[in-house]
């Protein structure tokens, strides 16, 4: 008795037909479990092919809502969906997409205290993250929990994909984040996409690509990018791919403080007690560290000092009042603080949690 309804077996006719696939790859896509981390850029094309492909059970792990300036690049989301969380919006489309498939949605981040929970449910986990305490949380969790980690990142024009700590036949785990790159960059020294900046098209190419990998991983066609890392220049449509080093001191045994390690800054504030402070018009000074078009299109009437101009700006910031420095989540602010305690030895600085969406 065949395991497809006839509904199944009229949508995956294309599949059943490949010589390399056929009826014995689509099963093994239906009995699938894959978690993605992050609906976003990443996340959306994942997300879609995955769906489309037939993988069995699709979990979604993301606390974001949808932003206007999501749009330009992921595109799950619609204009009507601004302000709504985008694991709900992202579990309807795809759902909407291929009814015949399990969705599990985590509105939460994916920190150490519920990562193992999480990771439990999945075989695979596909990591389309946008910060670094997150990705080296995803891999570590991987190893130790021995997930594969089919990893991609996107950055300006670029993009990277690859498999980390696949399971070879001799049951050996091949080659994670750590052996590329052991340690996280210093907070500051690589700006993110809302910075930086990334092409609206790039996460489509890229996170297709990432899709397919896990595809493969799945079925078992074809070569996976294990211990190898794929390069992409969107600009220069240009491709290279670059052999990983296995570590074999390389050692992960237990979780770290993945924010310490990021450097989030020692001191913060919520968006309550700002609040407060600005209904009793204290005496603070107040720093955003956004980009003009972000601070244009909304802002709470704080200085604008972008997180790339803070180190030449630093004689702008007072040193004898409380400054508090907000970006639009936490995290560039958190970038600026961590730069001006380091290099010009400031010690009155407040992290707004949560960013300007917080307030």
């Amino acid at each position: 008795m065949s395991i497809f309804e006839k509904a199944e077996s009229r949508r995956y006719a294309r599949h059943f037909v490949l010589p390399e696939f056929g009826k014995a790859g689509q099963a093994k896509l239906k009995a699938a479990n894959v978690l993605v981390v992050g609906a976003g850029g990443l996340g959306s094309p994942v997300l879609l092919y995955l769906a489309a492909a037939g993988v069995g059970h699709i979990g979604i792990i993301d606390d974001d809502v949808v932003d206007e300036s999501n749009l330009q690049r992921q595109v799950l989301y619609t204009t009507e969906d601004i302000g709504k969380p985008k694991v709900e919006i992202a579990k309807q489309r795809i759902l909407a997409l291929n009814p015949h498939i399990k969705v599990t949605t985590y509105q939460t981040r994916l920190e150490k205290e519920n990562v193992f929970d999480i990771l439990q449910e999945y075989e695979i986990v596909a990591d389309g993250t946008d910060n670094f305490a997150t990705r080296y949380l995803v891999n570590d969790a991987c190893v130790i929990a021995n997930k594969i980690n089919v990893f991609a990142s996107i950055f300006r024009f670029e993009g990277q994909v690859s498999v980390f700590n696949y399971l070879n036949e001799d049951g050996t785990r091949g080659t994670n984040y750590r052996d590329l790159f052991p340690e996280p960059p210093a907070a500051g020294s690589i700006p993110n996409c809302a910075e930086g900046g990334v092409l609206g098209v790039l996460p489509g190419i890229v996170g297709s690509m990432q899709a397919n990998e896990v595809i493969k991983v799945i079925t078992g066609i074809g070569k996976p990018l294990k211990g190898r890392l794929f390069l992409f220049d969107a600009a220069n449509f240009t491709s290279n791919t670059i052999k990983i080093p296995k570590n074999p001191n390389l050692v992960i045994d237990a979780l770290t403080d993945y924010e310490i390690a990021c450097a989030v800054p020692q001191q913060e504030i919520s968006a309550e007690e700002l609040k407060k402070l600005l209904n009793q018009k204290a005496n603070i000074q107040l720093i955003d560290v956004r980009e003009t078009w972000e601070y244009e299109a909304e802002n709470i009437g704080a200085k604008l000092i972008p997180l790339g101009e803070i180190a030449a700006n630093h004689s702008k910031i007072a040193r004898d009042k409380q400054v508090i420095i907000h970006c639009k989540s936490g995290a560039r602010s958190a970038q600026a603080i961590e730069l001006l305690e380091r290099d010009f030895d400031f010690t009155n600085l407040y992290n707004l949690k949560g960013g300007i969406m917080a307030m």
